[in-house]
């Protein structure tokens, strides 16, 4: 049902809405449209009680955050009047607009216009709506200008939007090869056609510290399209624009094509293996002999029984390793074992509470927070003088790739402090000592209990024929002597006899980021 008008009287409460589009160089600024909206508000007696702002946001769309604010507001009725500099602050798409305004008169409020006067009668709604018309025609022709400066880039062969993993952008703008991420992109390619698995590509590269084009880890979805990009080949492509040898090349084309018909044979070559097994160290096992990462691997014997492995990816794919294959369960099991007896050595359980306590009283003397406040003020700063250049017409490439870079900078410094306030809050030393009695005194019997136990503690296993050496996410190591690691006969003579421990200094940033995941699990 409508809401009953409120009868307006000379004056009133307003609000006031500015916005500005990052494309259009020529529009005031948000703060000389508030200064502007604010001397006729004073001109005319309205009180402002609120000021709505959006920037560098498009009018053709109501997906603006103050807007919506601002129009949940008008709903409940908290002001009688909005102030805007031009019709256009409010949408340049007419349709949406007149919508919106059929909403603001059913709520009983009313829009003026600094430098646009329509009065509330028929020939000045018709003004209006022949205003929005241009309004609209001025955005759509806008948004074809833009398109179109877009597609000459892109017959030039510039660079246009996101870069794939291995290029860059050159001085001249366009495509150039991005050593050595290239070289990355390049071992890719040859190891899918070596018969290397997507599983195993993706443990080697987060083993040796690589990240994705975003500084993440690698998952399997890193490489849906990155290996059927036939832009490594050579080919420009943007926006049905197609040159063939229009940037430099990372991938020949005739490896390209074999490892397109590897995967689409494959589909995804995740390996087999994987389906039916989880495979516990999966991006933690490394083989002793060459520092390879040691990936899973499944097979069937004569009778069907189906065994799982742990195999050296030297060994499997280059054979320059002789290391055997490890029996996935066993080894998982002393592992846990290992673990579940360090829990258990005198003073562990002490040493690791009395350092966790040291690094609380570092945390709440050396907190981050007011220096990355510090740096999250300078990057505003920075991205307000951007905004300041770009009203001022000098709006580019260069201007649009550094605001990128900011807003992206924004986003880690944000990230990071919530990290830092949230460090501030973690559990107390007897929580985390109580969490560490009972994950000691679990049954290893339980496949969930030995999942635990290496999830939150292993950092690494190297895996020789004669021993391992365990890595703690705490900062420990220890080396597990053993008879004999090979295929078949591993374990065969029991648990280990003897344990020896290599202390080093505890080291808690792994650590204590587990145990906060471990007890929201």
């Amino acid at each position: 049902m409508a809401k009953k008008k409120k009868e307006k009287q000379t004056g009133g409460n307003a609000v006031i809405y500015a916005r500005y589009s990052s494309h259009n160089q020529r529009e005031a600024s948000l703060e000389q449209q508030i200064a502007e909206c604010r001397q006729y508000a004073e001109r005319n007696g309205y009180k402002i009680i609120d000021i709505y702002q959006d920037a560098a946001v498009s009018g053709r769309t109501d997906d603006r955050p103050a807007f919506k604010r601002m129009m949940h507001d008008a709903k409940k009725e908290l002001f009688d009047f909005i102030i805007a500099w031009k019709s256009n602050r409010i949408g340049r798409n007419m349709h949406q607009t007149l919508a919106n305004m059929a909403k603001l008169s059913e709520y009983g409020v009313e829009c003026l216009y600094v430098e646009e006067d329509f009065d509330n009668t028929a020939s000045g709604r018709f003004a209006l709506r022949n205003m929005m018309n241009v309004n609209q025609f001025y955005s759509e022709n806008m948004a074809e200008d833009i398109t179109r400066g877009l597609l000459d880039n892109a017959q030039k062969c510039m660079v246009n939007g996101r870069l794939p993993f291995g290029y860059k952008k050159g001085e001249d703008g366009k495509y150039a090869i991005d050593e050595p991420n290239a070289a990355i992109v390049r071992q890719m390619f040859e190891r899918i056609r070596a018969g290397w698995t997507i599983a195993d590509i993706k443990d080697d590269l987060n083993a040796r510290g690589i990240k994705t084009r975003d500084g993440k880890e690698w998952r399997f979805s890193s490489f849906d399209k990155m290996l059927q990009n036939e832009q490594y080949t050579g080919v420009y492509k943007y926006s049905g624009v197609r040159i063939e040898g229009g940037i430099p090349v990372i991938i020949e084309k005739v490896a390209f094509e074999e490892v397109q018909k590897i995967l689409s044979e494959k589909k995804r070559p995740r390996g087999k293996q994987r389906e039916n097994a989880e495979y516990l160290l999966t991006g933690k096992c490394f083989c002793g002999k060459c520092g390879a990462p040691m990936g899973a691997l499944a097979g069937t014997s004569r009778n069907g029984t189906k065994h799982c492995y742990y195999a050296c990816n030297t060994r499997r794919y280059e054979h320059t390793c002789d290391k055997q294959h490890v029996p996935k369960d066993d080894l998982e099991r002393l592992v846990a074992e290992s673990i579940k007896d360090e829990l258990h050595r005198p003073g562990v359980i002490d040493g690791i509470v009395s350092q966790y306590e040291h690094v609380l009283e570092v945390i709440k003397e050396e907190s981050k927070v007011n220096t990355l406040q510090a740096d999250l003020d300078a990057v505003n700063k920075s991205l307000d003088n951007i905004m300041k250049a770009v009203e001022a017409g000098l709006f580019n490439e260069v201007t649009k790739a550094r605001m990128d870079e900011l807003i992206e900078t924004r986003k880690d410094i944000e990230e990071a402090m919530r990290l830092e306030k949230a460090a501030a809050e973690i559990a107390t030393p007897e929580e985390v000592r109580n969490w560490l009695e009972r994950l000691r005194d679990g049954d290893i019997d339980k496949p969930e209990y030995i999942k635990d136990l290496i999830r939150v503690f292993v950092k690494a296993v190297y895996v020789y024929d004669d021993k391992l050496t365990i890595q703690y996410h705490y900062g420990a190591e220890g080396t597990i002597k053993i008879p004999h690691l090979g295929r078949g006969e591993v374990f065969a003579n029991g648990s280990p006899s003897s344990t020896i421990y290599s202390r080093k200094p505890y080291g808690f940033a792994a650590f204590l980021s587990l145990f906060l995941s471990h007890q929201q699990g």
